[in-house]
């Protein structure tokens, strides 16, 4: 008797893997360390289905006649570039929004993010329609801060929607010049079976905004939550697949608002733009140094003006320190706005190269204006600021010091020197102690009494310490 053979049928398998919420990194079984990222206690159970008639397909589907070419074969297309009505924000972007490209904005919640790209929604008036997609609040709760900025605009569309496919097809439908996803985490696919804000759900949900977005030219900016770390949530892949990674930077109940770009397939990366939030929105600051060192008092001890660069711009901004006999057995170190091993390295320069008892003081240092600068040529200005509050002497007012510190007590040539020295001759200083190495990149003659000097010891005597 011959066994009748059973018509094949296409059926769905599913199994289970674990994936790092952090990396998005795949396993088999469970681990409390990811190998990847080194998070503990980060995977969690997650089912996946699949068909073999959709991975047949898919890979039908592929193969298209899509065969290499030479790279000069290729004509590369004109950028177009729309102008999103903030000088600021076109500065980190490159030139204003280029058109078809994915934008992803993190922040912490309440830093302002939506209410920025409300105005941005606004200020792109007449260029098209802009379709805002909502997961997180209602029409009205959007209307009640349109209403407070002043936005009456018929151009913005609202969707209040958290499932992706029906977002896709009102992309489709509408067409938009600009689309807002507010916000990536809350939006889910019914074929990921893993919650809305896992990182299947965001890998692929990004995925397919991307393909519809990409495919007819469509502008797009996706709003991103934060971790406790400072991070966008999801997996880093997120960063990867988008075009430009935009952070809004700041303490919630100040003022300014920092926005860095921290990547730009369009433009220099590390640039920022600096706003206000005020009661009618996001106001830009077209002179931030003016604004940092505007609060100065006349002359007080542990207090200079230094230089920093983010991007191509010059920014001058106030350091404070506070030296103070230290009540424990161990001296207390507290930095804000630098890093706090950079801060304890100097500290230990000053005391070998210039003999200061710094061991027994507790010492606190502080950027005004809540930047976060990573960049060495402030060095000097962190040495000389310590060394003013120890000796209760003040530095100059109208003096700005800028420089890189080595471990042997020498200054280091920095970069960008004349945009900084230009920069303080527009705000009105009269003095700048450079490294001396910085001295035959001068070319342009300046009204500033520029001081050159090689090591700390030079520099603290011109400084009057």
């Amino acid at each position: 008797m011959s066994k009748r053979k059973r018509p094949q049928t296409d059926m769905a398998k599913s199994k289970t893997i674990f994936v790092c919420s952090e990396c998005g990194n795949e396993s088999s079984k469970w681990l409390g360390k990811c190998p990847a990222c080194n998070s503990w206690n980060t995977f969690y159970e997650q089912k996946v289905v699949e068909t073999k008639s959709s991975g047949r397909n898919a890979s039908n589907s592929e193969k298209i006649n899509n065969k290499p070419q030479t790279l000069n074969s290729y004509q590369a297309k004109e950028t177009i570039r729309t102008s999103t009505g903030f000088n600021e924000l076109d500065r980190v972007l490159g030139g204003g929004l280029v058109k078809g490209s994915l934008v992803l904005l993190g922040g912490e919640p309440g830093i302002g993010k939506s209410t920025l790209i409300l105005q941005i929604c606004d200020k792109v008036k007449g260029e098209g329609k802009v379709l805002y997609v909502s997961g997180e609040e209602s029409a009205e709760q959007i209307k009640m801060r349109a209403d407070r900025l002043g936005i009456n605009n018929d151009d913005i569309l609202f969707l209040g929607e958290t499932d992706i496919d029906i977002v896709n097809q009102a992309i489709i439908d509408i067409n938009p010049k600009l689309v807002i996803i507010d916000s990536i985490q809350t939006m889910y696919s019914e074929e990921i079976t893993a919650a809305a804000g896992s990182v299947s759900q965001v890998r692929e949900i990004t995925s397919q905004v991307m393909r519809v977005c990409k495919s007819r030219a469509i502008t797009t900016i996706i709003i991103g939550h934060v971790t406790k770390e400072g991070n966008i949530a999801g997996p880093r892949v997120l960063e990867h697949m988008v075009d430009c990674v935009l952070y809004l930077e700041g303490e919630r109940y100040f003022t300014y608002r920092i926005l860095r770009g921290v990547k730009n397939r369009f433009g220099s990366t590390n640039e920022i733009g600096m706003f206000e939030m005020r009661e009618e929105g996001m106001c830009e600051i077209t002179n931030p140094s003016d604004i940092l060192i505007s609060e100065r008092e006349d002359n007080p001890a542990g207090s200079c003006i230094v230089s920093c660069m983010e991007g191509t711009r010059p920014i001058l901004v106030e350091l404070q320190a506070l030296t103070s006999q230290t009540i424990y057995g161990y001296p207390k170190r507290t930095a804000n706005g630098i890093d706090y091993n950079r801060l304890a390295l100097l500290i230990a320069v000053l005391e070998k190269r210039v003999g200061l008892q710094l061991g027994s003081q507790d010492v606190y240092l502080n950027v005004v204006g809540g930047l976060r600068i990573n960049e060495p040529s402030i060095d000097l200005g962190i040495v000389l600021v310590t060394a003013s509050s120890f000796k209760n002497v003040p530095i100059p007012k109208d003096m700005v010091i800028m420089g890189e510190v080595g471990l042997t007590g020498e200054i280091r040539r920095i970069n960008n020197i004349e945009k900084r020295l230009k920069e303080a001759e527009k705000l009105g200083f009269k003095t700048c102690i450079i490294p001396e190495s910085n001295k035959r990149d001068l070319k342009d003659k300046f009204k500033l009494d520029i001081i050159c000097v090689r090591n700390i010891n030079e520099a603290m005597k011109k400084a009057g310490l």
